[in-house]
């Protein structure tokens, strides 16, 4: 889960027999503790039904899906999606994270942190330009 800037928010990897929306009910309990002034969460198509409900009722949370147009063709940048999809692009550059190389998937979400402590920390040593 990211924030509109693409800065991580929360990560949780699960293993292949837990289904998304299951996972995401844990997930954004997690942020929504952790993160208190959340108020709407974009999702893919892939996380409706309960879940927005759910959302809803149990975590005073907002759940947008952002569907793609069934009269649209090809490639289309879809509004908020392409953060996430950034931000996996900037994961897959660390070599760790282009595999499946770990066992556990408390080791993989610690590589996932430690790849992004990576991208912020570039980030922040970037030169900025004086502003006038």
């Amino acid at each position: 889960m990211v924030d509109t800037l693409g800065l991580l928010l929360g990560v949780m990897v699960t293993s292949a027999d837990i289904g998304d929306r299951a996972a995401a009910k844990a997930l954004l309990a997690q942020v929504a503790d952790a993160h208190h002034r959340l108020e709407l969460v974009w999702a893919d198509g892939g996380y409706t039904g309960s879940l927005v409900e759910h959302c809803l009722a149990a975590l005073a949370l907002v759940l947008a899906i952002v569907k793609r147009s069934d009269d649209t063709r090809g490639f289309v940048v879809l509004p908020k999606r392409w953060i996430v999809e950034r931000l996996f692009a900037h994961l897959m550059r660390t070599r760790r994270l282009a595999r499946d190389y770990e066992r556990r998937t408390t080791s993989a979400e610690a590589m996932i942190y430690w790849s992004m402590t990576m991208i912020m920390t570039r980030r922040l040593a970037r030169s900025h330009p004086a502003r006038v």
